[in-house]
């Protein structure tokens, strides 16, 4: 059987998100798909899985349909293919953002930060410097039980344990760690693209202060479909029983231990990376 993963989000104002869930949640169980749909007042972040018919079926109903008012006609999806069905059920839940980063002044709906295909960032990482000859920092923005897993040559990540963690993490920086980024050209990147959309803004604040930020557009996993594994080492973890996807965005034949954030415990590890996958 062959399994449709699609992963899209869309900032967008959405102005009253608990009056949708029931509405979303019964279609999505009525067309036949699984997965898990975040729903705020600043977008949607979605991950869904389905045999192909459904999963278009659902597609077309988040486009077109009349109810969304042509809110998300233009989502980018972002697809991979699997042998089983990574979700056990639907779960749509409305939460106050659809990444949480505790910032409100950070609004990607109203302003994007500079974004790079990834064609683009492969030959700035090859040629060793940006199209002006400045220097490049990656930037991992997710979180260390993720970067375990893998993660761009030499790229720089602060060992956070969740993304609302990240800007305190990247305001405190000083010293050794400080000098890695000033006055280099930054490219922040994340599994899909949407803690970028925030932390390439919050990298930009006045009170931060990096002038040469760009986010890596799509994040790892268009890269991995554009690019494949160039300057990159390891997989991609994801949120579902996959666990991880490689280059060619393949379910991960290896078996990962990683270490577990302070506070919790080994079960909860497993069950957050996935690896009671069956």
């Amino acid at each position: 059987m062959e399994i449709v993963n699609i992963a899209a989000y869309k900032f967008v104002g959405i102005p009253d998100p608990i009056s949708w869930r029931p509405i979303v949640k019964e279609r999505c169980e009525q067309i036949g798909v699984m997965g898990n749909i975040l729903l705020s007042q600043e977008g949607i972040n979605l991950f869904v899985a389905g045999e192909r018919g459904p999963v278009d079926q659902f597609l077309e109903y988040l486009k077109a349909d009349l109810f969304f008012a042509g809110r998300f006609a233009n989502i980018t999806v972002k697809e991979s293919i699997s042998d089983h069905q990574p979700f056990r059920r639907i779960v749509v839940r409305v939460k106050d953002e659809i990444i949480t980063m505790k910032h409100p002044m950070i609004d990607p709906s109203a302003v994007r930060a500079p974004a790079i295909d990834p064609q683009t960032l492969k030959v700035w990482l090859d040629q060793g410097h940006d199209d002006n000859g400045r220097e490049i920092v990656l930037l991992d923005t997710r979180n260390d039980y993720e970067v375990q897993i893998g993660t761009f040559d030499g790229a720089l990540h602060f060992g956070i344990d969740k993304f609302s963690e990240f800007p305190d993490a990247i305001a405190s920086t000083t010293g050794d760690t400080r000098a890695q980024l000033q006055n280099k050209t930054i490219v922040s990147f994340c599994t899909g693209g949407i803690r970028c959309e925030k932390a390439a803004l919050f990298l930009q604040e006045p009170a931060v202060g990096f002038a040469h930020v760009y986010q890596l557009d799509g994040g790892i996993l268009r890269y991995f479909e554009e690019v494949g594994d160039a300057h990159y080492k390891g997989e991609c973890f994801v949120f579902d029983r996959r666990v991880a996807l490689d280059s060619k965005l393949q379910e991960t034949t290896n078996e990962y231990e990683v270490t577990a954030p302070p506070g919790r415990n080994a079960d909860y590890l497993r069950w957050k990376a996935g690896q009671l996958r069956k």
